[in-house]
């Protein structure tokens, strides 16, 4: 398996080489993100047998699909999915919970900072750490977050020889837990939907919906094809999609056009120039067949399905899961398929929005001992040269880590 860049100029590339190049290609003069050359399509047989495996197993199957066995040995691969998820709360890493009116909700949010980061993002450090170790090198990491996703990062590198991270988060647009999650971890070396496409494509018999926010980008993108940024992002009851450009929807540009990389080019292109573009009919078309609806939640909404669903089941709802609710509850069919809401995020992050919805809260133990913990985080004022400052500490985590300390 070889890895390609959206827009086309960087092909053949190594999952290493992906891997340490983070977000965007190598070659600065392409902008495009990194995408495998091809996406494997599975048997039924394949499906049927995978549908049995625990949930290490069955990622050890997809990596070895995705990484080639010259870069890493299956053994390898099994080795390192196999102790990614010692620190989550389930051994089974996550449940399914069947509530009342055919509401299905999947919790990915049982790892250390429960959230679904936590899956993958624990993967990626080890992989990491892996070709680390066997080049003898270290790397600094740095991540720019809205939430979620800098905890995870943090916890995910704690206790890794060789892995520095640097975490830039918005003050005060972070709830105080994901806040208190990412400047209580105090250790030395820490300064889904994209997913589901490809899963339909290499044959998983199923189809998406987006539910998202006020920030509508995802639903217009899906339901008309305006791919276009708004003035500004509003602050809702569900921050982790508080966002103007979801950088993933390149990448199913590439996929639902058939790996057409002139045409993404030209896409991104005019979208970059001009803030909006109106994504190709024929690969909307594509897109649709796979994400067959979409619908914005605005926060009464989300607060009125937060509780609905307590009063019905007394079952909490973080408010990124009730945009999903919310879509399940406006569409329940009885005798259609079988729906699953995706559980990105744990309740006991967002006590704010489970307030105002009226719904019961009390911390979990891992969240409470967030409050009488030591922290460390050092401010950056609008105005300041953040790019000097950023270049400053990495400067300074390199100098000691050359002269040997921790």
């Amino acid at each position: 398996m070889k890895y390609q860049s959206t827009r086309g100029l960087e092909k053949g590339v190594s999952f290493k080489d992906v891997l340490f190049a983070g977000e965007w290609p190598i070659d600065s003069k392409d902008g495009g993100l990194y995408f495998p050359e091809t996406v494997p399509k599975l048997s039924q047989e394949q499906l049927e047998s995978w549908s049995k495996l625990s949930y290490p197993d069955l990622l050890s199957e997809i990596l070895c699909l995705y990484i080639d066995p010259s870069e890493l040995s299956r053994e390898q691969i099994i080795d390192l999915a196999t102790g990614s998820f010692s620190r989550f709360e389930l051994p089974e890493v996550m449940r399914v919970a069947e509530l009342k009116n055919d509401l299905r909700v999947s919790e990915l949010f049982h790892g250390p900072t429960l959230a679904f980061k936590d899956l993958g993002l624990g993967v990626v450090a080890r992989l990491l750490e892996t070709f680390l170790s066997a080049s003898g090198e270290r790397c600094l990491i740095v991540v720019a977050t809205s939430g979620d996703t800098g905890s995870a990062a943090i916890q995910a590198v704690r206790g890794l020889d060789n892995i520095d991270i640097v975490v830039l988060l918005p003050h005060g647009r972070c709830t105080e837990i994901q806040e208190l999650q990412m400047t209580t971890c105090i250790d030395d070396n820490v300064h889904v939907f994209a997913a589901g496409c490809v899963a339909a494509r290499m044959g998983l018999p199923v189809r998406l919906v987006a539910a998202v926010n006020t920030n509508d980008i995802v639903y217009r993108s899906l339901s008309s094809g305006d791919f276009s940024k708004a003035d500004e992002v509003v602050v809702s009851l569900a921050p982790a999609m508080d966002i103007q450009v979801p950088y993933n929807m390149e990448r199913l540009m590439l996929l639902f056009s058939g790996h057409n990389t002139e045409l993404v080019k030209a896409m991104m292109t005019e979208f970059e120039a001009n803030g909006r573009v109106q994504i190709d009919a024929q690969v909307l078309k594509e897109m649709q067949k796979v994400i067959v609806d979409a619908q914005v939640v605005p926060d009464d909404a989300i607060s009125s399905t937060l509780t609905r669903c307590w009063e019905e089941n007394q079952y909490t709802l973080c408010p990124h899961t009730a945009t999903a609710a919310h879509y399940h509850y406006c569409h329940v069919r009885p005798d259609g398929p079988r729906r699953l809401c995706v559980a990105t995020a744990g309740p006991d992050k967002f006590p704010g929005a489970l307030q105002g919805a009226g719904v019961p809260f009390q911390p979990c133990e891992r969240i409470r001992q967030l409050h009488s913990m030591p922290t460390r985080s050092e401010p950056m004022e609008r105005g300041q040269d953040w790019k000097a400052m950023l270049r400053q500490k990495i400067e300074a985590v390199s100098a000691v880590r050359e002269a040997g300390g921790r």
